[in-house]
């Protein structure tokens, strides 16, 4: 129960964290195009990981058999899912990022499913009904202009894609402490966009970065949301099964719309209340079958 519990924990502060991500990211993205954001918050994230990683002395040996896998992590979940999730951001607002990648718990299931052979028990079941069913009440009264239908294509793909990372993070051998996981896959996100961003940071607004909104909004998004958001996540999954611990990202749309409300001025009404009502429910279903 103790390991329930703390892995429950986990997984709701990253997926809190998450959802205020959506509101920094929308204000820092208006200097910082998504893709040399995403670079920038992943390089500020290694030197956080690296001096979490020397300081608890992890041991960074890993088996060459497994190095494919943590490979694809990286180039799913840490490339693919983030890149198409900041450009979703910059194309919607706070709210539809938060409220379209909290479809995630639904695909957790189905890829856990498929890749995992974990059962689709009826209290599950029951649980992301009910989950979904409290997104649906916030999203009725979000005031979401779904003429953006680009950025909402691009984050229905940032959900499909981290789905599937936070499903292969369960084939990751114990062995492995979440720090080395974490750290290696953000270096493979690294190198793959390196390329494609290195030649375009010179053409960055450096006297805009300055301002405290956008390099604090930076530091928040490499430190807290990746390096500390990534950790608690895989800690939390190697903790929950995944289709179980998928249920907590429906915290991201609860924060993430709160803080859109409270940061940038988005509508909220008493649908809010009621929609998080129904989430903690169904979040409470999967700690008490745990």
């Amino acid at each position: 129960m103790r390991k329930t519990l703390l892995g429950s924990l986990y997984l709701s502060l990253a997926a809190s964290i998450w959802g205020g991500m959506y509101v920094v990211v929308k204000v820092v993205v208006d200097v910082v195009p998504p893709l040399e954001l995403v670079w920038l918050r992943y390089v500020i994230a290694m030197f956080a990981l690296l001096i979490i990683g020397v300081v608890t002395k992890q041991s960074w040996r890993i088996k060459k058999r497994d190095w494919l896998l943590i490979f694809i992590i990286g180039l799913v979940g840490n490339t693919i899912s983030i890149v198409t999730q900041e450009v979703g951001t910059m194309l919607s607002n706070a709210q539809m990022g938060a409220i379209i990648t909290s479809t995630t718990p639904a695909f957790m299931v189905l890829f856990a499913r498929i890749i995992l052979k974990e059962k689709i028990t009826f209290k599950k079941a029951v649980s992301i009904v009910l989950a979904t069913i409290g997104v649906c009440i916030i999203v009725g009264n979000a005031h979401i202009d779904f003429s953006h239908q680009l950025g909402g294509v691009s984050l229905l793909i940032a959900a499909l894609t981290w789905s599937l990372m936070s499903v292969l993070i369960k084939r990751v051998p114990e062995q492995y402490s979440p720090i080395v996981v974490t750290s290696y896959a953000t270096l493979v996100a690294i190198a793959l966009l390196t390329p494609f961003t290195i030649s375009r940071l010179d053409e960055l607004d450096f006297q805009a970065m300055m301002h405290p909104s956008i390099w604090g909004g930076l530091l928040f998004l490499g430190v807290i949301s990746t390096a500390c958001g990534f950790l608690l996540w895989n800690r939390g999954l190697q903790m929950l099964n995944a289709s179980s611990g998928g249920l907590f990202f429906f915290f991201q749309p609860v924060v993430g719309t709160f803080l859109g409300w409270l940061l940038l001025g988005e509508q909220v009404g008493l649908s809010f209340g009621i929609g998080t009502l129904f989430i903690f429910i169904g979040v409470l279903l999967v700690i008490r079958k745990e």
